[in-house]
């Protein structure tokens, strides 16, 4: 092992659980969303001869050549989407990590546009491609906004806020991250120490819908199905419930333990079962773990290791994908 690369710029969320989930770590490993390299790294220190560093976002390869060059052929780098994971792998994987939602490195960047607490441009690609958030906010319509409000965020006033948004972007585009937060936290009551900023729901949604990310989870967690040789280990990190309930679903289907259906309907001939679960229950990050990383405090991480049963296709409709309509719909 080469000599260990300086320290990694943000924390691991949940990797000495998930090390531990997957142990041994060994042979070819793909991180579907690199971001800075904490779980890349972890994987090449646990033990993994080979490790594919996949991410959407430009940046986060640049930044990887840096630190990742300590780690000669063991590492390599690759611009893509985790929903096309089986296609860039190139071989069967020992496993696959996913680490699910923004960064660290990209919400500590103002001009990424991803966070309500420093203005920037409202932007928030990951991939800094594509329709940006201000392109979103200031053109769809009303009950779009609204419903991505709702299902993706979670937002109860979702349509006080989209109402709020098409009546300021009439007066003048909204295109900081400062302006849409303002808007939205008008419609909101103030919130009271401790709780979350009024707009974080909000941004959160807007975010979803840019980056098609529910569409990406869905076609992600397909690939990997495809790409895992047999015993090999999917760790998937989530950080709202809506990311979790498709994670969850997503492997209780494919693992067989999703339970029965009605007793009244015909019997179904049974799936084969393509995962077995490591993780029955979702775990969650440890007191000390909160203390150190606030991140983590709404993490969650899922384990299953691969059958030999063949990848077959995906029932999408039990997966509790939100808003199924929008799903797709840039």
């Amino acid at each position: 092992m080469p000599a260990s690369p300086s320290p990694a710029p943000h924390i691991p969320v949940l990797i000495v659980p998930l090390i531990r989930a997957v142990a041994p770590v060994r042979g070819l490993w793909l991180d579907g969303t690199l971001g800075a390299g904490g779980y890349a790294r972890a994987l090449l220190e646990a033990g993994a001869e080979r490790v594919i560093g996949l991410d959407r976002d430009p940046m986060a390869l640049q930044m990887a050549r840096d630190w990742g060059a300590a780690w000669g052929e063991r590492l390599r780098l690759v611009h893509g989407r985790f929903s096309e994971l089986d296609t860039h792998a190139g071989a069967p994987l020992d496993g696959v990590v996913l680490d699910l939602g923004v960064s660290s490195m990209q919400l500590d960047r103002p001009e990424r546009g991803f966070s309500f607490t420093r203005d920037g441009p409202l932007d928030m690609r990951m991939s800094q491609e594509g329709p940006s958030a201000a392109e979103l906010v200031n053109t769809a319509s009303e009950a779009r906004l609204a419903d991505i409000l709702y299902h993706y965020g979670e937002e109860r006033a979702a349509r006080r806020i989209a109402r709020a948004i098409t009546a300021a972007r009439a007066e003048a585009p909204i295109v900081t991250t400062l302006q849409l937060a303002e808007i939205v936290a008008r419609c909101l009551p103030r919130p009271k120490p401790g709780q979350t900023h009024p707009a974080t729901r909000s941004f959160q949604a807007i975010r979803i819908a840019v980056n098609a990310e529910f569409e990406e989870l869905a076609d992600g967690l397909e690939a990997a199905e495809r790409a895992l040789k047999p015993g090999g280990a999917l760790a998937v990190v989530t950080f709202h419930s809506l990311e979790d309930r498709v994670v969850k679903r997503f492997l209780q289907a494919r693992s067989g333990t999703a339970g029965g259906g009605s007793r009244h309907a015909p019997a179904a001939t049974p799936e084969p079962a393509r995962f077995t679960l490591i993780t029955r229950r979702a775990i969650a990050p440890e007191p000390a773990e909160i203390a150190a990383n606030p991140r983590a405090r709404s993490a969650k991480l899922r384990v299953a290791r691969r059958s030999e049963a063949p990848a077959g296709p995906v029932d999408r409709a039990a997966l509790g994908l939100p808003a199924p309509a929008l799903i797709g719909d840039r």
